[in-house]
């Protein structure tokens, strides 16, 4: 990206993606042993071991988003990471009351939706405004 309104265009994005992060990463660490069992309700094996994991990925994530760190590898990080929230997380398939599968069926397509977010985050990398910008030269076709 070269135009300035580009770069403006990814920040936004960048830090519109990370106010969720953030906000989640630190919601699991206030209500940690909530955390841990809603990942036990939801099946997923070695919670103890995959609630730090998924904590450390919501917050470092959103802080790289924020400063636009390594934004191509985190960006597919993250990706990765919403997807397997969704289907962790969001298994309609197995929910019978409809009303809480309706639910789950639009958190699980917000998911897919904001990796999609991700990988496009991935493409076009952090933008001017970032750290990934600093170090390339402005006469780089991306930024």
């Amino acid at each position: 990206m070269t135009r300035p309104t580009d770069s403006l265009i990814i920040f936004i994005a960048r830090i519109a993606l990370a106010i969720l992060f953030l906000w989640g990463g630190a919601m699991k660490l206030l209500g940690y042993a909530g955390f841990i069992a809603y990942l036990h309700a939801h099946g997923v094996p070695y919670a103890q071991f995959m609630a730090p994991i998924a904590t450390g990925v919501e917050l470092l994530g959103g802080l790289a988003l924020v400063f636009g760190m390594r934004m191509r590898f985190v960006a597919f990080v993250l990706a990765a990471y919403t997807i397997v929230t969704a289907v962790l997380g969001h298994d309609f398939w197995n929910i019978t009351e409809a009303a809480h599968q309706q639910e789950a069926v639009v958190h699980f397509w917000k998911n897919i939706a904001i990796a999609g977010g991700f990988m496009l985050l991935a493409v076009t990398g952090a933008g001017r405004a970032s750290f990934d910008g600093l170090r390339t030269p402005r006469g780089g076709l991306r930024g």
